[in-house]
């Protein structure tokens, strides 16, 4: 239950600041990330609301990615279902968290939520992740853009670098299943075959 904490706590101490955290001040932070996605926003836009396929399970309470689900609508949810399954493997729910809450979402366009996540859910913060979609030809810019406020007990030094790394790593995840497929490699010719040619 308590992974998503304790991998949070390993990131702190393995990653130095990093360019994208934006902006610092005593009481906040705001960290950005921009990625260009191979796939148009209607595409990139349904993959996103399904964040089990992409938000790495690591960081989760359960530590299991098909937990997740979201609501893409105000009010909406995105939760976390804390399940185990017994020896029949029959699953059953022992209880949930809440990630984040939808404040905003137009579809194929934007979505924003407001929740502290991970470490700074036991802080006294808000945290607002604002997502942007923006056809670009065939493709889409999709931006990750998290603001965290108030007051907590945590080195702002070491959890915005943190943070920034976690907020990335879910974009560059989402990106990578746009990822065209990797040409096939192409044998070259052995001597055999050119000298059958040259006969």
């Amino acid at each position: 239950m308590f992974r998503f904490i304790i991998t949070m706590a390993a990131i702190l101490g393995a990653y130095p600041a990093q360019a994208e955290v934006s902006n610092t001040a005593d009481n906040g932070f705001t960290v950005k990330h921009i990625e260009l996605v191979n796939g148009s926003s209607e595409e990139v836009w349904k993959t996103l609301i399904a964040p089990a396929r992409w938000w790495n399970g690591d960081h989760s309470f359960s530590g299991n990615a098909d937990n997740f689900y979201l609501v893409p609508q105000a009010g909406g949810c995105f939760c976390e279902l804390l399940r185990t399954t017994d020896e029949e493997n029959i699953k059953s729910a022992q209880g949930s968290v809440q990630h984040m809450r939808v404040i905003f979402a137009e579809n194929n366009k934007a979505l924003r939520l407001s929740g502290a996540l991970g470490p700074l859910q036991g802080e006294a913060v808000i945290g607002t992740l604002t997502i942007g979609l923006q056809p670009d030809g065939d493709k889409t810019a999709v931006s990750f853009v998290y603001k965290v406020g108030g007051y907590m007990e945590l080195p702002i030094e070491q959890i915005a670098p943190a943070v920034d790394n976690v907020i990335g790593e879910q974009l560059t995840r989402l990106s990578a299943l746009f990822a065209p497929p990797p040409e096939p490699e192409t044998e070259p010719e052995s001597d055999d075959d050119q000298s059958d040619d040259a006969e």
